[in-house]
């Protein structure tokens, strides 16, 4: 899984950064068990339902954080998260979004603490990353679903 980590993490290097600004994120690769558990626990509470897990048991959580200060910290965020995701897949790897439990982690103080995050930066989002036996079908999409106008 390192390799396979080394590449998603290139990905989220690779991604476009409103500005340029790079420097505006960080990245933190979670993979303690207990500090998994903890996130999961606080995200369950937050959705209401203590018998959920919102990590989905992911053995890694990769957490985007970004200065406060960024006003385009979520599109940016969203790009990184994006490419880790598509970097995953690509190596047969099982990978979501984890933007509900990022937010129930973020109104926990005494959890991001542990995380060691930069000044002054907070959590935005999240991707949940490992193996699966999920066997994933290819499938039609509807090409329909956004709306589309033409001036």
């Amino acid at each position: 899984m390192k390799r396979q980590l080394k590449k998603i993490i290139k990905a989220a290097e690779l991604s476009p950064i409103a500005m340029g600004e790079y420097e505006n994120y960080h990245l933190t690769i979670v993979n303690d068990p207990k500090v998994l558990k903890e996130i999961d626990q606080e995200a369950a509470m937050m959705f209401g339902d203590l018998n959920s897990h919102p990590l989905y048991g992911v053995p890694t959580f990769i957490l985007v954080s970004g200065k406060k200060d960024n006003n385009m910290a979520y599109a940016s965020a969203g790009a990184i998260t994006h490419n880790m995701v598509l970097a995953a897949e690509n190596q047969d790897l099982g990978a979501c979004y984890l933007y509900g439990a990022t937010a129930a982690l973020a109104s926990h103080p005494e959890t991001v603490a542990k995380l060691n995050l930069p000044e002054g930066f907070i959590p935005i989002a999240g991707v949940g990353v490992g193996q699966t036996e999920e066997e994933i079908e290819k499938r039609d999409v509807d090409t329909n679903r956004i709306g589309v106008n033409e001036i």
